[in-house]
């Protein structure tokens, strides 16, 4: 039983269609076995919604349906549970990922859930729920008062860190994965190329793992955001060549890593000619273009490992701890709140950069 009162009906803001969104009144979902009910406090605002509200995710059949309720970086309480719930309790704070895999499958065996076998399959096979969800893609998600979600996908938020900061927890955990995956070297140099909001997490998160020194590629307030943030070097790209700087910087040698965080078609090519000979580079962002270059004979001769990263597997726990270790400065990113009902005024100040937004959060 739980100890709030939950209504039958609430606000939800949905796509009907491209381009088209519409505040609702929806029933409150209910929790089955293993899932809960969270009361939405906190959605921020990612990249991928403007696009996905243009109709650029329509070839991955984004959304599956309408109406549809987008919303993946969130953070609530729990308020309900479902059936066999015993991990969590009614009152948690908790922060929650957008992928949840079958957890049956190879690459979700392996820890790979978010490249899982299964995506976008929906149904039951022997009483094992098989399909995975990818909550605001494929699944119903954040922008609402409330939704359900299996407990797989939460992780209980510090005391001392807000829920619209634990609501960065996926974009802060998109930037970690990548780190993670290329590495950073302790003492060495570390460049991340996009002063975004994933880019300077991924700038943080290098510093907190014991970079020497953290250079950012960018231009305008964000590049000055990544100054006030702790950056070591910043290097504008429309006034100073930032392959040929990252050379000087580092007496011809390369960075010993090179986050791409940008999206810009012509960054990996660069990242590949800023890094040293048996680097790494990172490719965290995601792209317009479905094609970039990537000069493929200096990736061969000067060893360059070149890795792929899909959204935060397993970096809930850690980011969230950076947080309330304030190795993220969560506070100084986010620059705008709104109530849902103003939902589109935030996606355009977010979209179009406007009063120096970084990172806008939405409060059901």
């Amino acid at each position: 039983m739980s100890e709030f009162k939950i209504p039958e009906k609430m606000k939800a803001m949905t796509l009907v269609a491209y381009d088209q969104l519409k505040l609702a009144e929806v029933p409150v979902p209910q929790p089955g076995p293993g899932e809960v009910l969270c009361r939405i406090k906190s959605v921020a605002i990612c990249g991928s919604d403007p696009k996905m509200i243009h109709g650029g995710y329509a070839w991955t059949n984004w959304p599956p349906y309408y109406p549809f309720i987008m919303g993946h970086e969130w953070a609530g309480q729990i308020v309900a549970l479902g059936e066999g719930v015993d991990d969590f309790k009614v009152g948690d704070r908790v922060a929650g990922e957008a992928h949840v895999g079958c957890g049956h499958c190879e690459n979700c065996k392996q820890g790979h859930y978010t490249v899982c076998l299964n995506y976008g399959k929906d149904g039951h096979d022997g009483g094992l729920d098989m399909g995975h969800r990818h909550y605001g893609f494929y699944w119903q998600g954040a922008n609402a008062e409330y939704n359900v979600y299996k407990t797989s996908a939460l992780h209980l938020i510090p005391d001392n860190v807000s829920y619209d900061v634990a609501s960065m927890a996926d974009c802060a955990g998109v930037a970690f994965h990548g780190v993670e995956l290329a590495g950073v070297t302790p003492g060495g140099t570390s460049v991340v190329i996009g002063p975004g909001p994933i880019g300077l997490c991924a700038m943080m998160e290098c510093k907190a793992l014991g970079s020497g020194r953290v250079i950012v590629v960018g231009r305008g307030a964000k590049l000055e955001k990544a100054r006030e943030l702790g950056a070591d070097v910043c290097i504008d790209f429309e006034k100073e060549d930032p392959v040929q700087r990252v050379l000087e910087l580092t007496n011809g040698r390369g960075a010993d890593e090179v986050m791409e965080c940008s999206g810009a078609s012509d960054s990996p090519l660069k990242a590949c000619k800023m890094v040293k000979k048996a680097g790494a580079v990172a490719i965290i962002a995601t792209y317009h273009d479905q094609e970039a270059s990537i000069p493929i004979n200096i990736v061969n001769f000067n060893e360059i490992k070149i890795v792929g990263s899909k959204a935060n597997p397993s970096t809930t726990d850690a980011v969230l701890n950076f947080f309330s270790s304030n190795k993220i400065q969560g506070e100084k990113l986010v620059t705008h709140t709104f109530p849902l009902e103003e939902y589109e005024k935030a996606v355009d100040v977010f979209e179009h950069k406007k009063d120096g937004s970084i990172k806008v959060v939405i409060n059901p």
